[in-house]
């Protein structure tokens, strides 16, 4: 059987309630703290950034929060996503093992990303906030947030990192199609931006870079509300209805995976995919092989400290406990802007530390590589980032090839490549070169990372 098999829910399957993990850790998450007194952030600490319900949300121990019924309207937009069965792919690579896929492309913007900018900018819009601010990397998040921002009626200023601003003007084009107003981060338009742009005008930028120009725009302006893509815990939380709907699929199918894959830059699209299948083996369920894969060139996981830092690189925000390579690195200009994170999830760096997932790091060449060879097969064009959880794949399935395992492999298409073309274009001329980071600004980076007793 060659065909290509698709496994659709009807839109009575969105979930009601989104799941969090952190009711289900052995050990609970390290406190959030102030970024002056070290001491831990109470809602009032949080209320200058975002509305009281999600701060209520980041906080949570619940195992469920209700989905409210406007949310879960809107997500009828292209929700539940297809899980689908790689079964070309499979023949092409000789392997007794199961492929199957989230495909979260299928949403208006494109990626898995509009699972919680929906949900961000409603409980916003129920506070009566009128105007948001963002970073974005590659833009799958800034165009999420501006397709929200157009449902809502809300303005959306988003301050996109300078190297994909240049490299993607398609994502650009289609924030300001929804309404947005797109600037290249650092910009001139606040102190931080300003303060970097004296010191390294040639900067490439960083998601870092460009969360202290959009956080200092919320912080200065009462009227103005932050939004933030990944990392942040009601992030991971909005994004679990991928897991849920996996759930339900693979028993559709008549199957239950042993290995799931999910690319990380700040953890949201990962955790969305993996954290409703640990919270079912913490629960006494079975235990599996879940793999977050980050790029070589950016690898808070596998080479960054697991200790509290700031999520921003003018120290804006409160101090988080994440894996982290220092929020003042800036990482070399690889084409999976969304990857380009100095930290991981708190979320995510926790499950890390109590060993439930595991971490693998490729450089950008073999990710491309692989992007190709599951496009030919199976017709869909992955996002840059999407195609490290493919390379993971395709290797796990090899590896079950020479281990004669018939082993079941899930794993997040995050979203696809349509506006990512010319790094496609640049890997066919040769022009795409696999990039390091420089150890020596990785180690000042890492000995600047603030001092916490707790």
């Amino acid at each position: 059987m060659s065909e290509q098999v698709k496994f659709v829910l009807d839109e009575n399957h969105i979930p009601k309630a989104w799941y969090n993990l952190a009711a289900d850790f052995p050990k609970p998450l390290p406190p959030v703290l102030h970024p002056g007194t070290k001491q831990p952030v109470g809602p009032s600490d949080l209320e200058p950034l975002f509305p009281m319900e999600l701060i209520l949300q980041e906080v949570s121990t619940e195992r469920e929060i209700e989905i409210p019924q406007p949310i879960r309207d809107i997500y009828r937009m292209w929700r539940p996503s297809p899980l689908m069965r790689a079964r070309r792919l499979e023949q092409k690579l000789g392997t007794p093992a199961k492929i199957y896929f989230k495909n979260e492309g299928v949403s208006p913007a494109g990626s898995h990303k509009p699972n919680t900018a929906v949900a961000q900018a409603w409980y916003n819009k129920q506070a009566g906030v009128k105007r948001l601010s963002t970073e974005t990397g590659a833009g799958q998040w800034g165009a999420s947030l501006a397709f929200a921002g157009a449902l809502f009626d809300m303005d959306v200023t988003v301050f996109q990192v300078r190297v994909s601003y240049d490299q993607k003007p398609y994502r650009r084009a289609l924030m300001e199609t929804y309404g947005a107003r797109c600037i290249p981060s650092p910009s001139n338009e606040t102190e931080a931006g300003r303060a970097i742009l004296k010191e390294r005008p040639d900067t490439p930028g960083s998601l870092g870079i460009a969360i202290s120009e959009a956080v200092e725009i919320a912080v200065k302006d009462r009227e103005v509300k932050y939004c933030l893509g990944s990392v942040l815990n009601h992030v991971m939380l909005h994004q679990t209805i991928i897991g849920q709907e996996a759930i339900e699929q693979c028993a559709m199918a008549g199957d239950d995976p042993d290995v799931i894959i999910g690319c990380t830059g700040g953890g949201s699209n990962f955790a969305g995919l993996a954290f409703p299948f640990i919270g079912l083996g913490l629960r006494g369920g079975k235990k599996r092989r879940i793999v977050a894969v980050e790029p070589a060139a950016c690898p808070s996981l596998t080479r960054g400290l697991y200790a509290y830092d700031f999520g921003d690189t003018s120290h804006l925000t409160p101090l988080v406990k994440m894996h982290t390579l220092g929020s003042t690195f800036i990482p070399p200009g690889f084409h999976a802007g969304g990857l380009r994170y100095h930290g991981m999830a708190p979320m995510v760096s926790h499950a890390y530390q109590l060993g439930l997932i595991e971490a693998k790091a490729y450089h950008q060449k073999a990710c491309f590589e692989a992007g190709v060879e599951f496009t030919r097969c199976e017709g869909i064009v992955p996002a840059p980032e999407a195609t490290h959880a493919v390379r993971c794949a395709i290797d796990e399935a090899l590896r079950c090839k020479a281990e004669g395992k018939a082993e079941t492999i899930l794993f997040n298409l995050s979203g696809h490549g349509h506006f990512d073309m010319q790094a496609y274009i640049n890997y066919y001329d040769g022009k795409l070169v696999d990039q390091d980071y420089d150890e020596r600004e990785l180690a000042m980076a890492l000995a600047g990372l603030p001092s916490v007793a707790i």
